[in-house]
């Protein structure tokens, strides 16, 4: 079973933090040996990522020209564990959680999130939310009336916008291919967080 890509740059990312902290970054060769490359070329291809995302800088032509960008220091980045799958279109049930938090800088986010979810589906198109977009959710019981929220219906979780009228409670997507979702007085319902902003890999 092959890791994910951006479970691997987490790591690689985390190293990069670590040594910078001590004193010195690291070398490609020193990545490629902690990450279990076999090669510095393919531990080339991470840290370009990394930087393409504006995760680090390289100065070019230094064998150790890693830095963190300046305008995103250290306090701006968040370790985000992926806690599992949350459905755009039918509720489904949670999936396993990754073993690695990715890092990410937090000005990515309206809201500080507490964690990322995969989404599984095309029912918040409108919303310009994607099948395999990582969502951050704040945790939060509550929520205003028109927030997308992630919800846990009858023990399954959904990312969908809120509504209350009248004293109901329903759970609308942005695609006109799905139905809202109306909860049932008695149902087992509850509002698990706030959606926060997404991160999609290319």
């Amino acid at each position: 079973m092959t890791t994910d890509p951006s479970t691997r740059r987490s790591r690689i990312l985390d190293f990069i933090r670590q040594r910078i902290a001590a004193g010195q970054p690291p070398s490609l060769a020193e990545i490629a040996a902690a990450s279990g490359f076999a090669s510095r070329n393919a531990a080339y291809k991470h840290v370009q990522a990394l930087a393409e995302a504006g995760l680090i800088e390289l100065a070019p032509n230094q064998k150790r020209g890693i830095r963190l960008p300046a305008a995103a220091r250290a306090d701006d980045l968040i370790a985000l564990p992926v806690l599992g799958r949350v459905a755009a279109g039918a509720p489904i049930g949670a999936d396993v959680p990754l073993d690695q938090p990715l890092w990410l800088d937090g000005r990515l986010f309206a809201l500080r999130p507490d964690y990322l979810l995969r989404v599984q589906g095309d029912s918040m198109i409108g919303d310009g939310i994607l099948d395999g977009d990582l969502v951050g959710v704040h945790r939060s019981a509550e929520a205003r009336d028109g927030r997308i929220v992630v919800a846990r219906v009858e023990g399954e979780m959904t990312i969908k916008r809120l509504q209350r009228l009248h004293g109901r409670i329903r759970l609308l997507p942005r695609n006109p291919a799905y139905a809202p979702i109306l909860v049932e007085p008695g149902q087992d319902f509850a509002i698990e967080g706030l959606y926060c902003g997404l991160v999609r890999r290319g």
